[in-house]
């Protein structure tokens, strides 16, 4: 099939984003798809663009670009008359992060009548806003930590008592719409609370503060209606943060989790109660903390998960006896046999 693979853009996960878009591309030639990449923030990428991004991994995250991204100028025409894109059977998206993320970019496409791989628009915009996503959560018996969302730097430090009182420390504070852990802290005292709030203002105005709870960092990935094997993430540093989940060697990732079948097989049933509530499809990961006592507290769904070669889902998929090429081949099948919409 012709697959158009869209990546970059202009948000904070820009570098993530490219780094996946050029590896499932790689993949699905390697599969016999006749493959466009484009970066959504510049145009389409030439063999030679695509090459140097293979070659130079995952950078260094940088602030949300301030540029035009073409196709949320309302563009999107451009996949359609495009002499290298006419003709394409599915848009595959690698994007990551804001409005590539967040339902815009899947709503034009559905406005465009393009079939695209991964959820729709509601999906999308549920899973990408964590307070509300967790409020769906609770309502359908996932296990997820309590948490205070507050607008702005002052209604943030008016209710510190109040979030330390209720929520106790230390505290995780991070966007409540960000990904690839950009923004997010683990706060131990009110003066890291301060930095925290801080740094997580960088990336947009609402700040989610959640009860952190210790355990083993796990993860499930879901490929159409399964969930793939569970597996642990075992970082470097105190927290699975940006450098550990891109820079390979800061973290052990281990597929499958050493989980007894009883614990493994809740954990999945947990994620895919969770990508059902996120009105999710085709793929998605959803991310857990194990405590010693049991409990699986569900942190996030993601709609769109990396997809380089240091990704969890691709790891997951590995361990389930698929590998990369036919993941991307049959997410993208997924997008083909279902249509536009």
């Amino acid at each position: 099939m012709k697959i158009a693979v869209l990546m970059g853009g202009v948000s904070g996960e820009r570098e993530v984003s490219l780094a996946s878009g050029v590896q499932v591309a790689r993949a699905l030639r390697e599969g016999g798809h006749e493959v466009v990449g484009v970066d959504t923030g510049r145009g389409i990428l030439s063999s030679s663009q695509e090459a140097e991004i293979l070659d130079s991994g995952v950078r260094e995250p940088r602030a949300q670009g301030q540029e035009e991204d073409m196709l949320l100028t309302g563009d999107v025409g451009i996949l359609t008359r495009h002499p290298r894109l006419v003709g394409t059977d599915v848009v595959f998206l690698a994007l990551h992060g804001g409005r590539g993320e967040d339902g815009t970019v899947q709503t034009l496409l559905n406005v465009a009548g393009l079939s695209f791989v991964g959820s729709g628009p509601v999906g999308c915009a549920l899973a990408m806003d964590k307070d509300l996503s967790k409020k769906l959560l609770r309502d359908a018996s996932v296990p997820t930590p309590d948490w205070i969302t507050v607008l702005g730097r002052e209604e943030g430090e008016a209710r510190l008592e109040e979030i330390i009182s209720r929520l106790g420390l230390p505290l995780i504070v991070k966007p409540p719409s960000g990904g690839s852990t950009l923004g997010l802290s683990l706060a131990h005292d009110e003066g890291e609370l301060s930095v925290a709030l801080d740094l997580a203002l960088q990336y947009e105005g609402e700040v989610m503060f959640e009860r952190y709870v210790q355990g083993r960092e796990v993860t499930v990935g879901i490929l159409g209606q399964e969930a793939l094997p569970v597996g642990e993430i075992i970082p470097d540093h105190e927290l699975f943060d940006y450098e550990c989940k891109y820079h390979p060697g800061m973290a052990r990732e281990i597929f499958p989790a050493d989980l007894s079948g009883e614990v493994a097989a809740q954990i999945q049933d947990h994620a895919l109660a969770a990508h059902k509530a996120l009105r999710l499809r085709d793929f998605s990961r959803v991310d857990f903390i194990l405590e010693p006592g049991g409990t699986a507290w569900c942190l996030e769904a993601n709609a769109l998960p990396g997809m380089t070669g240091n990704s969890l889902l691709p790891k997951a998929a590995q361990a389930a006896g698929i590998a990369f090429p036919d993941l991307c081949h049959r997410i993208a099948e997924l997008a083909l046999r279902r249509g536009a919409g």
